[in-house]
């Protein structure tokens, strides 16, 4: 197995594609053509209606060949934002099966539908023991509604991507699957054989105070934790803090769920981090940003700069200590939007962390990606759209 990637940051698209698969040619060296090509173009770009599908069919005819638009882009382990970008990540994969899909939001499976509605509209054999790359528009499909499909028809499967990114409304992306562009649902592809794919999700959070069960709840509703009113938990949790928790909490405050609502005490990549998005002070009850029911562990989490760094680091640390004596050959990085320049002030942020962590036991590990307007990776064994999130996928063979 073998990985590239490159990023050309050429105004004129021809130019830079030129360059990025030049790049990406002389890092693979003479051998067979690439099985998979993964693209990310920024919008400074004419995607809409440049046709760079068809151009990347004519330069790897034999690949399989998936991408999307982005409002910044990673390549080569550099990322790109506010400019023109385009990313080129190449594999060949011997002894790999791939299949490319899209599917539009009427073509879905409904919730009640067996596993085998799924391998019908997929193409995807279900016991292929396949992973999932998944870049969805935004506006015109659930992605929470594919994954939590994708889950059911395999769920040991691995399943990572994101949401393009950069668009001002529906049919303003473009999402690509061989020499097609779509302005609509998703693009994926499944990959299974002589393949593993190994994820790390950094949501970018630490919690504060203890975790607590919630006792009351209707839908997103938040009305009772441990028996007494949630505002009364906040406010006491505030006034506990130091002055700069406090100041988190009243801008950047979030909430943790834990997968197990047995687990008394989950560990610190086992919340699935959502927004709270308002409060009820007469009721004293929050509204959260997900579902809720009784029996539920959470615990609040605040969320800036060194947080999230701090988080990163933790989180691609434990990789690389269980991920001893394996041998990855490349990553793709999905990154939030409000990630990148716009929260550390520095650009190659995530992507320098992943460098200096990961990418020196892979003898300088291939890095392709975008950022994006949500981020599709697993936690605690379940597949979810997050925000304000690093997910990566580092895939190595598995006959290594």
């Amino acid at each position: 197995m073998q990985w590239a990637s490159a990023v050309s940051e050429r105004a004129s698209l021809a130019v830079a594609l030129e360059e990025a698969c030049s790049l990406v040619g002389a890092q693979l060296g003479p051998g067979p053509e690439p099985d998979l090509v993964i693209v990310f173009a920024s919008h400074q770009h004419d995607l809409l209606s440049a046709p760079l599908g068809p151009q990347l069919h004519r330069r790897f005819p034999h690949a399989a060949i998936i991408g999307c638009t982005g409002a910044g882009v990673i390549g080569g382990g550099h990322e790109v934002e506010g400019a023109a970008g385009l990313s080129i990540t190449a594999a060949r994969l011997p002894g790999v099966s791939l299949r490319t899909f899209h599917l539009l939001a009427d073509e879905l499976p409904s919730p009640d539908a067996p596993p085998d509605a799924w391998a019908e509209r997929t193409g995807v054999p279900l016991d292929a023991g396949p992973h999932f790359l998944i870049l969805s528009d935004p506006f015109s499909l659930d992605p929470e509604a594919l994954v939590a499909g994708l889950d059911y028809a395999w769920p040991g499967a691995a399943k990572i991507g994101g949401l393009a990114s950069g668009g001002r409304g529906p049919r303003t992306h473009a999402l690509y699957q061989g020499d097609l562009l779509f302005r609509e649902g998703a693009v994926g592809v499944a990959l299974w054989g002589d393949v593993v794919v190994d994820t790390v999700v950094a949501q970018g959070c630490r919690p504060l105070g203890e975790p607590v069960r919630v006792t009351a709840a209707a839908g997103p509703m938040l009305l009772g934790l441990d028996g007494r009113s949630p505002v009364e938990v906040l406010q006491e949790l505030f006034s506990a803090a130091g002055p700069r928790d406090q100041e988190l909490m009243q801008r950047n405050l979030f909430i943790g769920i834990a997968a197990d609502a047995l687990g008394l005490e989950p560990g610190p990549d086992e919340y699935l981090v959502r927004n709270l998005t308002g409060i009820d002070p007469k009721r004293g009850a929050l509204t959260v940003g997900a579902h809720l029911h009784e029996g539920q562990v959470v615990r609040f989490h605040v969320r800036d700069a060194d947080t999230s760094t701090e988080d990163l680091r933790q989180a691609l640390t434990r990789y690389v200590r269980t991920a001893a004596g394996r041998a990855p050959a490349g990553a793709l990085l999905f990154s939030c939007t409000g990630r990148g320049r716009y929260l550390y002030g520095e650009g190659d942020h995530d992507s320098g962390i992943f460098r200096e962590l990961v990418a020196g036991a892979g003898d300088g590990l291939p890095l392709g990606g975008f950022f994006c307007n949500g981020e599709i990776g697993p936690v605690a064994g379940a597949t979810h759209l997050h925000a304000y999130t690093s997910s990566f996928g580092i895939f190595r063979p598995r006959s290594g």
